[in-house]
């Protein structure tokens, strides 16, 4: 499927994760011409290299700060500007019992998972409305809809982020601009594979056994009994950026593997 969006520049944050550069990569195929961001800059530039026939430019940005944001904006702007979002940029967070975190473990999802989203898209969604085109895509959760009692912070930061996409999707809709979200579980990635590392000492069990252990306790609903694979949440991402999705905007789409029990979002 052509999904007729050769030549349009994409804006990638958090670009050198496993979601990121499969979706950077799933975009290039497109004929999509990527920006890059990311704080890790060893890992940026080495994603910048794998894709360096596509990639029109990079940055190393702090996405809490409004200034690094502001000049990320400027360098977008001097290639063309942005016609696609692909925010991926996102941490879990502290974890634990939810009365038991402290004010700077909340602050700290906050800042990270939901107002780095608001910063990048303030400063790049107004270039779009010049064009009268564009596509947002933010990265939420099965948190978001279906929350962890461990995971209070991350829960809470991709529940607004979940609303904040419902609710920029309203008025930028009609102007062109069309905003949604992809809502993956337990994709294969370093996140993941950090919490079944230590799963897996706390257990005195692999790691595969972990993962096994984690779905049969943790995610009964997952029918699909395996991690998802970051092609599969990219795929996702790469046709809400497309122009086959031109009657979407405000969607959460789940790539879960059933995780969510609820029939709705």
């Amino acid at each position: 499927m052509n999904l007729n969006i050769d030549g349009r520049i994409a804006l990638i944050s958090g670009a050198s994760g496993g979601l990121g550069l499969a979706s950077a990569k799933c975009l290039a195929e497109e004929g999509v011409r990527l920006f890059l961001t990311d704080m890790n800059e060893e890992a940026l530039r080495a994603a910048v290299d794998e894709l360096h026939e596509s990639v029109v430019g990079f940055y190393k940005a702090d996405l809490t700060d409004e200034s690094d944001i502001n000049t990320l904006a400027d360098k977008v702007k001097a290639v063309g500007g942005a016609d696609i979002l692909v925010h991926l940029a996102g941490i879990t967070g502290a974890k634990g019992d939810p009365l038991t975190m402290k004010d700077e473990d909340w602050m700290e999802c906050w800042n990270i998972n939901f107002m780095s989203a608001v910063r990048v898209c303030r400063a790049i969604v107004p270039g779009m409305v010049e064009k009268g085109w564009g596509r947002v895509v933010l990265t939420v959760s099965e948190n978001a809809v279906q929350p962890y009692p461990d995971e209070a912070v991350y829960n809470a930061s991709k529940a607004a982020l979940l609303s904040y996409t419902k609710a920029l999707s309203l008025p930028y809709g009609p102007k062109g601009v069309l905003v949604n979200a992809v809502m993956p579980a337990f994709i294969e990635s370093p996140m993941t594979d950090g919490m079944m590392e230590k799963l897996s000492e706390e257990l005195g069990v692999s790691q595969e056994e972990a993962v096994e252990h984690f779905l049969e306790k943790e995610r009964p609903y997952l029918t699909l009994k395996r991690r998802g694979r970051a092609d599969e949440v990219a795929a996702a991402v790469a046709l809400l950026c497309s122009d086959r999705t031109t009657f979407t905007n405000g969607s959460a789409w789940r790539v879960d593997g059933g995780a969510v029990a609820a029939i709705n979002t």
